[in-house]
């Protein structure tokens, strides 16, 4: 099983390039290299429903980030930063 490599890292700014979320921008919060798909903070938000636990007596909706492929972006601007002159 070989490493892929992606043009995209935690922490980048991107742009949504095609998709229902064309044109949305945000920053990844992780990428998943066994899928190629990325998690992008505010783009693509779905609902989850949960079960009744000890931190939700009632079950609760929880909105959260669904994942876009990686080749559905591209990098607006890097999260490295260079050393301060």
């Amino acid at each position: 099983m070989t490493i892929q490599k992606f043009h995209v890292k935690k922490g980048d700014q991107v742009q949504v390039i095609s998709g229902n979320q064309k044109g949305s921008t945000g920053k990844v919060l992780q990428v998943i290299s066994k899928k190629a798909q990325v998690l992008i903070e505010g783009v693509r938000l779905i609902k989850k429903h949960t079960r009744k636990s000890q931190d939700q007596p009632q079950g609760a909706i929880i909105q959260r980030e669904g994942p876009i492929h990686v080749s559905n972006v591209k990098v607006v601007e890097s999260g490295k930063k260079g050393k301060a002159a």
